[in-house]
């Protein structure tokens, strides 16, 4: 049987249907305007009787303004982007923006690849993590006319807004907690830090204050591929294999650390007494495992919340440093 494709219900049809103008229609789908109960009625029974679909695009550009927001991630397996995710499109959602997202796998040229993309539909606002971008990103994020948000991380200039804590601090702020246990023979795992520019800002300055207290990183293990729980069982493992006298083991974010700790378990590794662990970010599990992890805690929620009251708001161009809190937990 041949396909023959059903002709687009133009908002016209809609309107006739309802026995209204289009000017109503539209104000009626848009939710913004005077119109009364009755009149809503009849319009959204026509557009249900028909399978009337809004032009969103052409809405955004025969209007004064966009109401949709891009958002371009590196990741939907790291728990980190759905939770931004979770506070920005609360706050959008409230106040009849529209979100839409892309994934760059952690790919530089993917992120510029899709920033443009996104920017072709003319948003609102787009929003990265870091600040780390390609020329041509760059280029192209200052040339949209658009509002640009900057995500979890303050170490380096903004393009417009910024919402987050810094990388660097947190890093510092780690190794300071490790020296103050007395922890001397310290290692790392952790992923792909080319790819993953903020946990390479916070290894570096992990490493630095472990260097300037007299106590430098013994071995590291660095994984390719995303952070995984494997990827920290089987990182930790690669490791004490080679340096067998380690005390403590920073790693890059609590999906590895809890790699980690079920190593530990499984050899019978006595946490902390024998080696302690310390992770990143402040994930709930890692708050529910026997020993609660050892790890700095991140606003992630928040950062979503506040980034997108600030494009709601049209903000002026800001950094806005959130902080973070270090969590002592059990496992250091």
């Amino acid at each position: 049987m041949e396909f023959k494709q059903q002709a687009t219900v133009t908002l016209a049809e809609v309107a006739e249907a309802a026995g209204v103008g289009e000017s109503t229609v539209s104000r009626v789908l848009r939710n913004h305007g005077s119109f009364s109960g009755k009149t809503r009625e009849r319009v959204m029974a026509a557009v249900e009787r028909l399978g009337y679909v809004p032009n969103r695009i052409a809405g955004t550009l025969a209007s004064t303004g966009s109401r949709l927001v891009a958002f371009v991630i590196p990741s939907l397996s790291n728990i980190v982007f759905p939770d931004v995710l979770r506070g920005a499109s609360a706050v959008l959602e409230e106040n009849r923006y529209q979100s839409v997202f892309s994934v760059t796998d952690y790919d530089p040229g993917r992120e510029e690849a899709l920033a443009a993309a996104m920017l072709a539909w003319r948003p609102a606002a787009v929003m990265l993590a870091g600040y780390e971008h390609t020329d041509g990103t760059a280029k192209m994020l200052r040339a949209s006319g658009c509002r640009v948000v900057e995500l979890l991380d303050l170490d380096g200039d903004a393009l417009d807004i910024a919402v987050g804590f810094s990388n660097r601090a947190a890093g510092r702020e780690s190794a300071a907690f490790l020296l103050k246990r007395a922890y001397r023979r310290i290692g790392y795992v952790g992923h792909d830090l080319q790819r993953d520019t903020r946990a390479g800002k916070r290894f570096s300055s992990f490493c630095e204050t472990l260097e300037a207290a007299g106590a430098p990183l013994i071995a590291r293990e660095i994984l390719a591929g995303p952070s995984s729980v494997e990827n920290g069982r089987l990182g930790l493992e690669r490791l004490l294999a080679r340096a067998t006298d380690l005390d403590a083991v920073y790693f890059s974010n609590d999906d590895m650390a809890l790699g980690g700790y079920f190593h530990c378990l499984a050899q019978g590794i006595a946490i902390p007494s024998q080696l302690a662990i310390f992770g990143y970010n402040g994930l709930d599990i890692g708050r529910a495992i026997p020993q609660p992890l050892s790890t700095i805690r991140t606003p992630r929620v928040a950062t979503g919340e506040i980034a997108a009251q600030l494009i709601v708001a049209n903000a002026p161009p800001q950094v806005v440093d959130l902080g973070f809190e270090l969590i002592e937990g059990a496992t250091a």
